[in-house]
């Protein structure tokens, strides 16, 4: 396989579940009628960006997955092969979608974080006023699914994370034994006790990934994708703890970074000043959540690039209105990212 181009996306399915069948229990199940226009809208969006790799999050159920791909009469079942395993209606997971030829090996879903995740600080030098810390968080509210395609016979399989972050919205503690036994003391103070439970999760999150990355960059040339709902910016600190911060280049300097990601937002800024990129939108504030990372591979400047980013699109009109039920529109925007073979010479 001589591959000159690919693309990749990543795809929040929001709440992709069976119809009349449970969601979240505050949450009401998609009828039969909303169910069909979800799917049919899902794959218009999937027939339009005709990406290689989709990475998917918010996805319950396999058999619903299968229902949208059935829908295109161009045939999108042929195309792909569905990476879902876990999805069985019970809880939500990642998914992927991969073109037919490109997936090697089996795909597989990190639920415990790895061991080198330690969060606990009893003796910092450097900040000796710092109270101790002990988080013990040990597994992802959503397993992070990892797999390989190999795009060209002639180079190594790229690694691809498809991740979900812990969400922004605050964690519901109003039923927790300590919360009820002093709850005139903790009321008051609900969404802010809330929403720093939710990040610190997703930070802890954050990190159980970059170790994960590690693990297969550092000292490494292997090529690296990440899709996924961050649930948080490009400059927010999940990110930089994703990342890795690497330099960005400009002019007709060369470097890299042996363990950085590169946000495919900030290359797509590089190229376009007045692109507007926006993949959430919560009481009108306009939010990048969802991001496409790669490693020093597909990054233009590297002195190992192999692939060259050939552009990003964003599908995000339908976040101007929020009757998602009524439409079968997702509440995220659906990021697409170009690349064309070009190693440096």
């Amino acid at each position: 396989m001589a591959r000159t181009t690919f693309s990749v996306a990543t795809f929040n399915m929001y709440n992709l579940q069976d119809a009349d069948t449970p969601l979240y229990p505050t949450s009401k199940p998609w009828t039969p009628e909303e169910f069909k226009r979800k799917s049919e809208w899902a794959a218009w969006q999937l027939g339009i960006i005709g990406a290689d790799i989709v990475g998917m999050q918010e996805v319950w159920s396999k058999s619903a997955l299968d229902a949208i791909l059935a829908v295109d009469p161009q045939g999108l079942a042929d195309e792909y092969d569905v990476l879902a395993t876990p999805a069985v209606g019970t809880s939500i997971t990642c998914a992927a979608l991969v073109r037919k030829g490109l997936l090697t090996g089996k795909p597989t879903w990190i639920t415990d974080f790895p061991k080198a995740v330690r969060l606990e600080s009893r003796d910092d030098p450097g900040d000796p006023q710092a109270p101790v810390i002990d988080v013990s968080i040990k597994s992802f509210s959503r397993p992070v699914l990892n797999f390989q395609v190999q795009l060209r016979d002639d180079e190594p399989p790229t690694e691809v994370f498809v991740v979900h972050l812990k969400s922004k919205l605050p964690t519901q503690i109003s039923k927790e034994a300590w919360y009820r036994k002093s709850s005139a003391t903790y009321r008051p103070h609900q969404q802010a006790l809330g929403d720093g439970i939710s990040t610190i999760r997703r930070t802890a999150e954050a990190v159980a990934v970059r170790v994960l990355l590690n693990g297969v960059m550092r000292d490494t040339e292997t090529p690296v994708i990440v899709l996924g709902d961050m649930n948080d910016g490009k400059e927010s600190n999940t990110a930089n703890i994703l990342t890795g911060q690497p330099r960005y280049l400009v002019g007709d300097s060369q470097g890299g970074s042996d363990f950085g990601l590169y946000s495919a937002q900030t290359l797509q800024e590089y190229r376009d000043t007045r692109d507007v990129y926006y993949t959430h939108v919560h009481q009108d504030l306009r939010e990048s959540l969802d991001h496409v990372l790669v490693s020093e591979q597909f990054y233009d400047h590297s002195r190992k690039r192999v692939w060259l980013f050939d552009g990003l699109l964003i599908n995000n009109d339908h976040l101007n209105f929020e009757n998602h039920r009524q439409t079968g529109t997702g509440d995220h925007g659906i990021v697409r990212v170009s690349f064309k073979h070009d190693p440096v010479k």
